[in-house]
């Protein structure tokens, strides 16, 4: 049994064209958000185990190099065209060269799937349901159904999605969300250049409507935390960056490793943004030195943002508020604070 499940519908085969030496350097590795946020898990001392499928020719390639990491993998066999891509970076930026999304997945394979990250997560007791390679490789119900057994079944849930797919867990119930305020923005959940207020006031919506503690990553800004007891800003040390892709993986990993030691979501938060800044540095995605990322936590600042308005956020929701409306109540609670019945009332 792995301290971590991680649901993972469709990892890619990456094949990446480097420079070395003035020759051709070609990596072949396994990818894909789950994969990345495996790989960090790993790097932090937490066992993980992949519930995925594996098509083709492509799939039997991945399942070695995962097991290879020391991923344990709960995989389906299926035949078809899986997830790929080859990049080329010898000109320093990624040349898309070719990339496929692979096949969505058969009603047959998708209860297959299902299942086994229902027997692997409540095993675990913690999973984290992270997206497919390609919006059509399963419905976005998937996530509220699994969400909703998981949890019923005594298992902690942790989600890093987006648009349908983050709706659907959400409506599901989930201990954990973390998203960036730009698919917050795509999302129509705020504005495009939105203050922190805006994003404070969509996070609570969240919040309500089913995420226990919401997590938003802003970079470069600091992330923001809201949890029952209110919000938190999480600022971590700004490095050079070096390839900003990963880093949203590797802090949710960083929280979820926290939340398998035991600690709240407020400490583990903590060792997420460490690991989000390190992997900035580095070109592997999902990776880092734990020794760099445990003197780098020493370094992450922790700051309660004192909200009033947070004091309802345990009130249902009726309605939907649009983007609009929620920079209109942003800018409320800037300007005054609210009473017991969540009306706003002015600042003495």
């Amino acid at each position: 049994m792995s301290d971590v499940t991680i649901f993972a519908p469709s990892p890619t085969l990456t094949v990446t064209i480097e420079e070395h030496d003035d020759e051709p350097d070609i990596h072949l590795h396994a990818g894909g958000q789950g994969v990345w946020q495996a790989r960090m898990l790993l790097r932090l001392g937490v066992s993980v185990t992949m519930c995925c499928t594996l098509t083709g020719e492509i799939g039997r390639m991945l399942r070695h190099l995962l097991e290879d990491e020391g991923i344990a993998v709960a995989g389906i066999d299926r035949p078809g065209k899986g997830s790929a891509y080859v990049h080329d970076r010898r000109a320093g930026e990624r040349d898309v060269i070719a990339e496929t999304e692979g096949e969505p997945l058969a009603r047959h394979d998708l209860d297959e799937l299902y299942g086994l990250t229902l027997r692997e997560g409540l095993a675990s007791g913690l999973v984290i349901l992270s997206g497919p390679a390609g919006d059509e490789a399963l419905p976005a119900d998937t996530y509220r159904r699994l969400a909703a057994d998981l949890r019923e079944g005594g298992a902690r849930v942790v989600v890093d999605l987006a648009g349908d797919r983050l709706d659907a867990a959400v409506t599901g119930g989930v201990d954990v969300l973390k998203v960036s305020d730009e698919e917050l923005v795509r999302d129509g959940r705020v504005p495009d250049g939105a203050s922190a207020a805006a994003i404070r006031a969509a996070m609570r919506m969240l919040h309500q409507k089913g995420a226990h503690s919401v997590i938003v990553s802003r970079s470069p800004e600091p992330t923001l935390l809201l949890d029952g007891a209110g919000f938190l800003e999480v600022q971590a040390p700004r490095m050079e960056v070096a390839d900003t892709r990963g880093a949203g993986d590797s802090l949710t990993a960083g929280v979820a490793a926290g939340l398998a030691r035991g600690e709240s979501v407020r400490d583990a938060i903590i060792t997420g943004a460490a690991a989000a800044a390190l992997n900035v540095t580095r070109h592997g995605l999902g990776t880092g030195d734990p020794e760099a990322i445990a003197r780098l936590r020493e370094a992450v600042s922790v700051r309660e943002i004192l909200d009033e308005s947070a004091a309802g956020i345990d009130q249902p929701v009726t309605g939907h508020v649009s983007p609009d409306g929620l920079a209109a109540l942003a800018e409320n609670a800037e300007s005054g604070t609210t009473d017991e019945s969540g009306k706003n009332r002015e600042k003495p």
